[in-house]
Parts: C-alpha cells; sequence; structure tokens
C-alpha cells in the first residue's frame, strides 16, 4: 500500500508519543489513525460500521463513508448489512511493514520510538490510543486541488512528463519527481529547464499528461529525499547564528536549522550556531522568530536583508 511518489516533511518539534491521533488547527483528528485503526481492523477480519465509527473518531458519518468509499477505494471491500468488510482472499494481506510504509508516507514514523509488531499492534489498539494525543500539526485545506493527486501519482511512477500554468507563465516539459508535503502545504517536486523546483498544488492550473517520458535522476531523486525543505537550490552556503543563554535549550534538543551545529559554547552561556541552507528563507524567518535572541553573524548579506525587512516594518508602523 505504499506510495513511492509521495513524501511528506514533518516539523522538527514533533515529540514521541505512542500515537497517532493528531489534531488540526480546526480540532478534528487527522485522517493518519482513523485510517490506520480501520485498516487493522478489516484486516483482522472485523466488520465494522460507519455510525460506529463516526462516533468513536468523532467525525461526520459522511467522511468515514469518504474513508471507506474513497480513500480506501483500491481495496476489494464489500458491504455487509449496514457494515463493510474485506472479501476474504484479501485478508491478512495487510502486514506489519505496510502499517509502517504507511506511517512513513503520512510523515509520522519519526513521532515514535519503534514500530515492531508489537509497538504497532499496541499503538492501534483502540483502549490504549485513548491515553495519548499528537498536536502541532497544521495541514492546508487540499479540496481545491485533490484533482491532481491521481495524474500527477499516474505521471511520477510512469515518468511522463507534464504541463501546466504556475504564476501566471504555462511550464512544459516538465518532469515530475514526487509529491511533497511540507509543513502541511503540498508541492510537486519536479525538473524544469534542468532544474529542480517545487510547484505549490494550490497555485497550478490547467494541469495536464503528456505522452513524452524522461528518465528519472538518481542523484536528483536522493535529493528530494534527502534535502531539508523545498529549496533545492545548486549550492549551500554557511550561516552562523549567535544564540543566546536565555532560549539555548530550544537549540540544544533539536535542530531549528538545516544540517545545524553547535560550534561553541562561549563563557555567558551563549551559543556560536552554524547551519548550511540553500535559500535565506529556510533561516531568516527562524532568527525573526527569536529575535532579540538570535543575530546573525554571517554571511552579511543575510544580515544585511534582516536589518532592511525590520527597518521596514517599523516605518510601516510609524516606530
Amino acid at each position: 500500500m505504499a506510495i513511492p511518489a509521495v513524501q511528506i516533511i514533518k516539523p522538527h518539534d514533533s515529540m514521541p508519543p505512542r500515537d497517532i491521533r493528531m489534531t488540526t488547527t480546526h480540532g478534528h483528528e487527522t485522517l493518519v489513525a482513523r485510517l490506520a485503526q480501520i485498516l487493522i481492523r478489516l484486516n483482522q477480519g472485523e466488520t465494522p460500521m460507519p455510525k460506529a465509527l463516526a462516533d468513536e473518531f468523532q467525525v461526520h458519518p459522511r467522511t468515514i463513508h469518504r474513508d471507506l468509499n474513497e480513500r480506501f477505494a483500491y481495496l476489494p471491500l464489500k458491504k455487509e448489512g449496514d457494515g463493510y468488510r474485506l472479501e476474504s482472499f484479501y485478508l491478512g494481506k495487510l502486514s506489519a511493514t505496510d502499517i509502517q510504509q504507511f506511517a512513513a508516507i503520512a510523515g509520522i514514523k519519526g513521532l515514535f520510538p519503534s514500530l515492531d509488531n508489537g509497538f504497532l499492534k499496541s499503538v492501534l489498539d483502540a483502549s490504549i490510543s485513548q491515553a495519548y494525543l499528537v498536536k502541532g500539526h497544521r495541514y492546508e485545506n487540499p479540496q481545491a486541488y485533490q484533482h491532481l493527486f491521481h495524474p500527477l501519482e499516474t505521471a511520477i511512477l510512469q515518468h511522463l512528463k507534464v504541463r501546466f500554468t504556475f504564476s501566471g507563465k504555462l511550464r512544459e516539459g516538465v518532469a515530475p519527481y514526487r509529491l511533497l508535503n511540507y509543513k502541511g502545504v503540498w508541492y510537486l517536486v519536479a525538473v524544469e529547464s534542468s532544474l529542480l523546483k517545487a510547484f505549490r498544488l494550490a497555485e497550478i492550473a490547467g494541469f495536464s499528461l503528456t505522452t513524452d517520458t524522461f528518465m528519472p535522476d538518481p542523484a536528483l531523486q536522493e535529493r528530494v529525499t534527502t534535502e531539508e525543505g523545498i529549496w533545492f537550490s545548486e549550492t549551500r552556503r554557511e550561516v552562523v547564528l549567535k544564540v543566546d543563554a536565555a532560549i539555548v535549550p530550544y537549540f540544544q534538543r533539536r535542530p531549528l536549522l538545516p544540517e545545524q551545529q553547535i560550534d561553541k559554547i562561549l563563557e555567558d552561556g551563549s551559543l556560536i550556531v552554524s547551519a548550511r541552507v540553500g535559500h535565506a528563507s529556510q533561516v531568516l524567518p527562524i532568527v525573526r522568530y527569536w529575535i532579540p535572541h538570535v543575530s546573525v553573524i554571517s554571511p552579511e548579506e543575510f544580515r544585511q536583508s534582516l536589518l532592511q525587512s525590520l527597518t521596514e516594518y517599523q516605518h510601516r508602523e510609524g516606530v
């Protein structure tokens, strides 16, 4: 059930609880936990009732029907009374590996200390899962561009070039590599004019497949997988920051910057931190967030850009 066309990069501030129930800004559970638990029950030969599932997961019955009839359209489900069950020939075919792949695609694998069989069994137990909750994940509403997922998946897996309009410009002969979710926003990662780029799905219009094929570059596929974020620059620059002692724990407990390194601990408890980035947008928003406790040492271009944006803000606010 793995979908190699899809990749999700999750925020670094995830914690490792033992459940995959997540809330969005609207307070609803994300579909990850719901789908995983329904899959397990179907795989074990149960006949779950949509109304009971809706009550359990606190969603509208229409949501459960959408899960069963659309999201599980690839499964041989059979209506039985008021419930649904897997055809007998398919029972037991969803293994622990399938669920692990599902977790990896959903971008939640890193939340768990392990994903072995025993752990998966306990995580997906409805009674145990009620003890845990994960918050902090925010997602854009994909309904406006959901029609793009299937044709893009086809294009990626069959190595077909595509065409579409983006930022008012017709893009032709684009080679799609991966559907990428970065911090709740969906992008198409593709090669255009020999450059690897990320196109936000919400801004793509006039999409169509072509019959032209391409041969994926293994090196580019590796970059898509390993790059932090959506900035696929050919060159990377080192950024050096000074972090005040007051917020040092936040930088020590997890990396807030791409390829973050703690280079030196100063006598007053502050840090010298370095990172390697392909674009200023990978670091300057983080510095702005922690002002006045973080300052840019180098490169000077980034420091000046930060100061200019702060000056413009003060001017607008009449400060």
